[in-house]
């Protein structure tokens, strides 16, 4: 039909933590939401999954991005920008990027994640 029904999963250590609000009929949605979350001391890396809500069958996925920890680590004032959606089923074309700001607050015994889902197209 020319359009999705888009919303996004976070998932820290594919350990899904928050879900975006659905925007109904559309490639080009915009959320703007925050959440803030704590961290375990030792995680590997945060995945955002950009999903297709669909009511007769199983959701799709339209693609999805992965911060590794030293990424953040690059990047100690938080991390924010367009990123580029890769495949997660290897027979998949994926296009499309979405816009994010990531951010790791606070000292080693109790960090939080600051992750701001803006928008994607």
């Amino acid at each position: 039909t020319g359009s999705s029904d888009p919303y996004c999963i976070v998932k820290i250590d594919d350990e899904a933590i928050i879900r975006t609000a659905t925007v109904w009929k559309t490639l080009s949605p915009f959320w703007g939401e925050e959440y803030e979350v704590q961290l375990q001391p030792g995680f590997h890396s945060i995945s955002i999954y950009v999903m297709d809500e669909d009511a007769l069958s199983r959701d799709d996925i339209i693609g999805k991005v992965c911060i590794t920890r030293d990424v953040l680590a690059e990047h100690p004032k938080g991390y924010s920008g367009w990123m580029s959606l890769s495949e997660v089923d290897p027979d998949e074309e994926v296009q499309g990027e979405i816009h994010l700001r990531v951010e790791v607050l606070g000292s080693q015994g109790s960090r939080r994640l600051r992750c701001s889902v803006l928008e994607a197209r």
